[in-house]
């Protein structure tokens, strides 16, 4: 083998059983089983996906690591139900999975929310600059110590859907109130395991840009907040997985 070709990495294949656990994922998220109900049996998954009973128990334990199923010896295996409604416990569940279509909707909503930034400075009236100030106001109020962290969220969340009405773009508007879930799955997550005060201070910039009307710096921070952000909810859905899998990996 030449140096040169010494030099590249070899393509190394993922296990099966990841990828088993990503299909049946799909297969679960898609409506076939309703949050609560018995799954089919191991031996019945397994055939039906064309792979050995190991690897599908493999599979399973590592959608129960992460809170997708729930395993009950003697029982059977049930889809989780959510507390909180489905539609964002699936996209928390497709975080933690590192399903391509969660970490798709979370670039798309970093580039929706970089976009509308920079047409709110451009377009928003006096009206939304007030609106946007309130939510920020919300924000601070929530942040300081004994504030609620659920008030938090809500500001938050109303900030960014104010943001997109500044815009004046139906379209994107749209698009943004339609991954809500999203975003509170994102703020929610970030603000339970983190310091509020830094997600405030990150929207004092965007404010500014937008009350100032500039388009440019509006979309900057905005591009900034969301890396910021982005890095947060990575960390915390690592923390959650590798909580979930350690007190049942020392049981094993």
């Amino acid at each position: 083998m030449t140096d040169r070709l010494a030099r590249i990495e070899p393509i190394r294949r993922e296990p099966l059983a990841n990828e088993i656990a990503r299909r049946l994922a799909d297969y679960l998220l898609s409506g076939e089983i309703a949050p609560g109900e018995r799954m089919p049996g191991e031996r019945e998954l397994a055939q039906a996906f064309g792979v050995g009973r190991s690897a599908m128990r493999e599979a399973i334990k590592s959608l129960s690591l992460i809170g997708l199923v729930d395993v009950r010896h003697g029982d059977g295996t049930y889809l989780r139900k959510s507390d909180g409604g489905f539609l964002p416990q699936i996209i928390e569940w497709g975080l933690l999975l590192g399903e391509p279509r969660a970490r798709d909707l979370v670039e798309a909503r970093q580039k929706i929310e970089a976009v509308i930034a920079g047409l709110a400075a451009e377009r928003r009236s006096e009206e939304d600059v007030g609106s946007l100030r309130t939510e920020l106001e919300r924000m601070a109020a929530a942040s300081r110590l004994g504030g609620d962290p659920a008030e938090f969220v809500d500001a938050d969340v109303r900030f960014h859907l104010r943001l997109a009405e500044a815009a004046n773009n139906t379209a994107l508007r749209d698009v943004l109130a339609g991954v809500q879930a999203l975003l509170r799955v994102w703020i929610g997550r970030v603000i339970a395991a983190s310091n509020p005060e830094t997600s405030y201070h990150e929207h004092i910039p965007i404010f500014a840009a937008v009350e100032r009307g500039d388009p440019g710096a509006a979309q900057a921070a905005m591009e900034s907040h969301m890396r910021s952000a982005a890095g947060r909810l990575e960390r915390t859905l690592l923390e959650t997985a590798a909580a979930r899998a350690g007190p049942r990996s020392m049981g094993s």
